[in-house]
C-alpha cells in the first residue's frame, strides 16, 4: 500500500529514483492446503513477474480424508499436508504463511470452540494485512466456489478484517469468481456468479498453468492417481482466463436503502 504513495511521490519528482523498483505485493488468503489451487496459475504468472506473492493458509487440513490416501483426520495428516503445501508454494514461487486453524475451527465444539478460532482468524488476517502492506488481495466469493463452511468463513473474515479499520492505503480485495453463464442452473444457484459482476478477467501462458499443475500434485493425501489429467482438463476449461469481482469501495453518502 505505503508503494503507491512513494510512487505517486516519485512522480511528483519529491523522491529519488531508488524508490522506481518498490514491488507490487499480492496476498493469496485461502482456507485448506491445496485451496491456492483455484487460483495457482495467477499466482504462478504474478511470481514469474516478479511481483512479491504470499500465500495464507488458514486451517492445518487435518480433516481433509478421502478413500484413497489412507490418511485419518487428526495430527498426522496435518503435518502431511504442511508439508504438501510448502511443497506448492516452493513450486508456485510464493512465500507460504501457514496459520493453525483447524478445519471448521472447532465448531463442533459449539459457540466456545468456534467464535475465539473465528476471531482469532480475524485478528490474524489483519495483522498480516498490516505487515506485509499488499496492493490486492484474493480470497474465495461468499459462495466459497464449493459452499463449503471454512471457504466461506475464510471470506468474510479476509473481508471484516479489510473494512474494519482506515488503512493508510487500503489493498484492493478481490473475490475468485465461477461465471454464471458456465454452469448448469443449480450449480449457477449455488456458486455461480454474473459473469458482469467479474469484471477483473487475469490470463495467464501455458507456462503458468504448467506451474499451478506441478504445484497441485504437491497434494499428494488429496489427489488420487488421476490428478494429473483431471487438472489438464480444468486447466484447458479455464481457456487461460481467471475471474475476479471487486470488492465494491462505497463513492458517497445516501438516506435510502432504495434506489
Amino acid at each position: 500500500m505505503i508503494r503507491r504513495t512513494l510512487l505517486c511521490l516519485l512522480i511528483a519528482g519529491l523522491l529519488g529514483p531508488a524508490i522506481v523498483n518498490a514491488q507490487e505485493v499480492l496476498l493469496g488468503i485461502f482456507a485448506h492446503p491445496d485451496d491456492e489451487g483455484i487460483v495457482g496459475p495467477v499466482l504462478a504468472r504474478y511470481a514469474r513477474e516478479g511481483k512479491s506473492v504470499t500465500v495464507v493458509m488458514a486451517t492445518d487440513g487435518r480433516l481433509g480424508v478421502n478413500e484413497f490416501s489412507g490418511y485419518s483426520a487428526g495430527d498426522e495428516l496435518a503435518a502431511v499436508r504442511r508439508e504438501e503445501m510448502n511443497c506448492a508454494a516452493e513450486k508456485l514461487g510464493v512465500e507460504l504463511v501457514h496459520l493453525e486453524y483447524f478445519d471448521q475451527f472447532n465448531s463442533a465444539e459449539g459457540y466456545d470452540g468456534f467464535i475465539p478460532q473465528l476471531q482469532g482468524l480475524i485478528r490474524d488476517i489483519a495483522r498480516i494485512i498490516e505487515e506485509k502492506q499488499p496492493d490486492a488481495i484474493v480470497t474465495f466469493g461468499p459462495d466459497g466456489v464449493s459452499n463449503h463452511m471454512d471457504h466461506q468463513l475464510v471470506s468474510s473474515s479476509v473481508t471484516q478484517a479489510l473494512v474494519s479499520r482506515e488503512w493508510d492505503d487500503p489493498p484492493a480485495l478481490y473475490y475468485f469468481g465461477i461465471p454464471a453463464s458456465t454452469l448448469d442452473e443449480d450449480a449457477r444457484t449455488l456458486r455461480g456468479v454474473r459473469d458482469d459482476y467479474l469484471t477483473v478477467r487475469v490470463p495467464f501462458t501455458e507456462e503458468d498453468a504448467e506451474k499451478a499443475i506441478e504445484a497441485w500434485q504437491c497434494h499428494v493425501s488429496q489427489f488420487g492417481p488421476d490428478a494429473a489429467g483431471w487438472m489438464r482438463s480444468r486447466m484447458d476449461a479455464l481457456g487461460g482466463m481467471l475471474h475476479f469481482r471487486p470488492f465494491g469501495t462505497p463513492t458517497g453518502m445516501s438516506d435510502t436503502l432504495f434506489r
